[in-house]
């Protein structure tokens, strides 16, 4: 039980006329009158607040959050007693959740319910628990508060941001993925399957011409083919610290990983491939290859709560376990972000899983870089920052350079530029029939 304003104006007040009797003893019987009536109402008012059922709560909220995008939760509270009542509430949402339209005040009548609908923003992936709800009970007079813990605790999963993911879906079955720069190339038949026959058309090839066919109906029929099937794809994802760092908006490269990983994933599975992953430099987790239709739900469940670590990633003994679990040939997605001093293990990794697999790099790198060169350079701090940054970037080169002598396809971007070249050179190797 705790005084509330109104009460503590009220003993200040009581306490400035005992003052007054000082100068004024007639004031005495007024002083002593009103003491008596302060803490009878002080009394009465408690003894009532004392007897007060504490309302139930219920909350309604969706049991899967996609990652910083707010959210509707609503409350619905019940008031058991047979007066009005009001109160302050705050829901104790995850910590690191951003409200909208939090405390607030709420009136209940007798015997009657009130609902409160608030907004909900998680950063970070993950379960996040609701530890219940905090209620502060108001007395009938105002002069009392009462703090009360009570409604459900529950806990609620934090996705990756389906939004986000789903836009970039749509553009993929939607045939709209120029927009996020990938291209779309014609195919030119080596080496993928054959699909069928049809009329030519300008712009066709002459290896793709069946002649025998174009003999028979006397005009030219040419060969169409479509990507090879029943592929496998396997997602060396880092977890370790340098996946800590945050670009645009807060975002972690871990996120930005995820995000295009997903998408990668989803549009293989169309394409007919198998999808796996292996995480490394934190929580090792293995999902095998598979290519059935829930492929990217299970994938979203095995990695929606991962998080960097603060340990130091090892490519090398990723690729040494790859190795074991993966016999059959598939194509190797590295998703990492890499520093001078990582790239002989990450070398040597490639060199490892290069002897059995196709080894795709995608190597992130912070978008402050980039900045940092766009800068003009007005004093020497500047110049020196920028020669630094520029020696940098070209060691980062030559060593990506090392990396492409042994067949391997290296991507060095930023991590709002990795979902489109992801699609781009999973198109380019399946065009090409490298697997």
């Amino acid at each position: 039980m705790t005084p509330r304003r109104p009460l503590l104006l009220a003993l200040a007040g009581w306490t400035g006329l005992g003052l007054g009797c000082a100068w004024l003893p007639a004031l005495l019987p007024v002083w002593q009158a009103a003491g008596l009536v302060l803490a009878g109402l002080a009394a009465a008012d408690l003894w009532l607040l004392r007897a007060t059922p504490v309302p139930a709560v219920r909350r309604a909220v969706a049991g899967i959050l996609p990652q910083r995008v707010w959210c509707d939760v609503r409350l619905h509270l019940t008031n058991p007693g047979a007066r009005p009542l009001r109160l302050d509430l705050h829901d104790l949402h995850p910590d690191d959740a951003e409200p909208r339209g939090l405390p607030a005040m709420l009136s209940l009548p007798a015997h009657g319910d009130a609902t409160l609908d608030y907004r909900l923003r998680a950063p970070t992936r993950g379960v996040r628990p609701f530890a219940g709800c905090d209620l502060r009970l108001h007395s009938p007079l105002g002069l009392w508060g009462r703090r009360r813990r009570t409604g459900p605790a529950q806990e609620v999963h934090v996705y990756p941001n389906f939004a986000e993911i789903g836009h970039y879906t749509l553009l993929a079955t939607s045939d709209h993925l120029a927009g996020l720069g990938v291209r779309r190339q014609r195919r030119r038949g080596t080496g993928a399957e054959f699909h069928q026959l049809r009329e030519y058309r300008r712009g066709d090839t002459l290896r793709q011409i069946d002649w025998k066919a174009t003999s028979r109906v006397r005009k030219p029929i040419t060969r169409e083919y479509q990507e090879e099937r029943d592929q496998r794809l396997v997602f060396l994802l880092d977890c370790g610290r340098r996946m800590r760092h945050r670009d645009r908006a807060g975002h972690a490269h871990l996120d930005e990983a995820l995000n295009a990983m997903l998408l990668l994933a989803y549009v293989a599975v169309r394409q007919g491939d198998a999808v796996g992953l292996l995480t490394y430099g934190g929580d090792a987790r293995w999902l095998p290859p598979r290519r059935s239709p829930d492929t990217v739900q299970r994938l979203l469940q095995t990695v929606f709560d991962l998080q960097p670590s603060l340990t130091v990633a090892d490519p090398l003994a990723a690729a040494q376990t790859l190795l074991q679990r993966q016999p059959r040939r598939a194509l190797v997605v590295f998703l990492t972000n890499s520093r001078d001093e990582d790239h002989p293990e990450l070398l040597r990794a490639v060199q490892v899983l290069r002897r059995r697999h196709l080894v795709l790099v995608a190597d992130l790198r912070e978008a402050s870089l980039d900045a940092a060169l766009a800068e003009p350079v007005r004093s020497e701090a500047a110049a020196l920052r920028f020669h630094a940054v520029h020696g940098y970037l070209e060691d980062r080169r030559h060593q990506h350079e090392r990396l492409r002598h042994l067949g391997t396809r290296v991507l060095d971007l930023r991590p709002d530029q990795l979902p489109a070249a992801l699609l781009n050179a999973y198109g380019d190797i399946k065009r090409a029939a490298l697997l």
